[in-house]
């Protein structure tokens, strides 16, 4: 069995509780070289907990002969290092968003073409064992499909990470901090096309593009499955000062509805998300737990109905958690050959919409 020299570029949150814990236990298929972090606190916290190497940038960790690097790194940080990785000849795992805008994605794609290597964008949902058996258990087609209602209230991730061994790094520089906000700043205007309104630039980097982009991409997957193509955007908002955001896309000529909102609740710990679509005579929903907690399944539910009869399964596929999963398929693309299942061209895809759902709330809700 071929063990993958990896690296990991980003020493926060989803880095810290995820990713090198995932990779550790995954430690037959990979060897973890090290993490990249400009925080000497997170790095460093990394090393005493783990015991790895840690390195101040990408390009020192680059140096250590790696066949593959996981980016966990701030959002407008992916494009550049995930170019820098393929041109290095790296395999490479991005969280998402991989990019704000389509026309950057491309440029990926170009690179990985280029370089002959697997690119893989971190959707998690799709590895869930629940949702792999949704593609397989829906009740009806594209010719009974009559709306997909996608609902999560959230208060990000504080309430179920309190267990876990997490540090904040607090001492990143100021310059670096204003250089990364201002390439965040040019990347979603080069993706919207537009100026912004604050609340709109909030919710597409927030709501939208943080948030939402998880089920976007996995509804996108289930209508897919069922034949289904892209639908039109038809109404969209931004609210609670970007901490919700709202879309409505008509499917099928009209004949289906999909359907989503967003909202984080920051003081309320609880967790909601839910994905159902509902056909002529039946419904299959998957209700997610907090995606920051291990070892609780997702729930999935079929109902049908035979006249006044409703009858209701609950499915359950196994215990398998979808970030180590993802990081599986990973190592299978690399080794094996076996399909990507999140390559880059999914995740323009979906930008794509969130773009169109911003550009909705724009139109609607005009600067000035």
């Amino acid at each position: 069995m071929s063990r993958i020299r990896v690296g990991v570029i980003g020493a926060g949150m989803i880095s810290q509780v995820e990713h090198i814990p995932n990779l550790l236990r995954l430690g037959d298929l990979f060897e973890l070289v090290g993490v990249a972090d400009p925080s000497k606190i997170s790095r460093q916290f990394v090393t005493d907990i783990h015991g790895i190497a840690n390195f101040e940038t990408p390009e020192q960790l680059f140096d250590q002969k790696l066949d593959a690097v996981v980016i966990g790194s701030p959002d407008p940080l992916h494009h550049e290092q995930v170019l820098a990785a393929l041109e290095r000849g790296l395999h490479v795992f991005c969280e998402k968003p991989l990019c704000y805008s389509p026309q950057e994605i491309a440029e990926i794609v170009a690179a990985r073409d280029k370089a002959g290597k697997v690119m893989q964008v971190g959707y998690m949902k799709r590895f869930d064992p629940s949702y792999q058996l949704a593609l397989i258990s829906l009740p009806g087609t594209a010719k009974t499909l009559r709306s997909v209602s996608v609902e999560v209230n959230d208060p990000d991730a504080w309430p179920f990470i309190a267990h876990q061994r997490y540090i904040r790094g607090n001492d990143i520089p100021r310059d670096l901090i204003a250089a990364a906000q201002g390439k965040q700043k040019q990347q979603v205007e080069r993706a919207i096309g537009q100026p912004l309104t604050d609340l709109a630039f909030r919710g597409f980097t927030g709501a939208y593009g943080s948030a939402l982009i998880h089920d976007v991409n996995a509804v996108h997957g289930l209508l897919d499955a069922l034949g289904v193509p892209d639908g039109e955007v038809v109404g969209a908002q931004i609210f609670a000062n970007g901490d919700g955001g709202q879309g409505a896309v008509k499917l099928l000529d009209g004949q289906a509805l999909w359907t989503m909102t967003h909202l984080t609740v920051p003081k309320l710990a609880d967790y909601k998300e839910r994905i159902t679509l509902f056909f002529d005579d039946a419904s299959l929903e998957l209700e997610f737990p907090s995606p920051w907690l291990n070892h609780h399944p997702t729930r999935l539910t079929v109902k049908t109905s035979d006249d006044h009869t409703l009858s209701t399964r609950d499915l359950r596929a196994g215990y398998g958690e979808a970030f180590v999963e993802e990081l599986r398929g990973f190592w299978g693309a690399i080794v094996n050959g076996d399909e990507v299942v999140n390559r880059p061209e999914h995740a323009a895809r979906d930008q794509a919409l969130l773009i169109g759902l911003t550009r909705q709330h724009m139109a609607t809700s005009p600067i000035g």
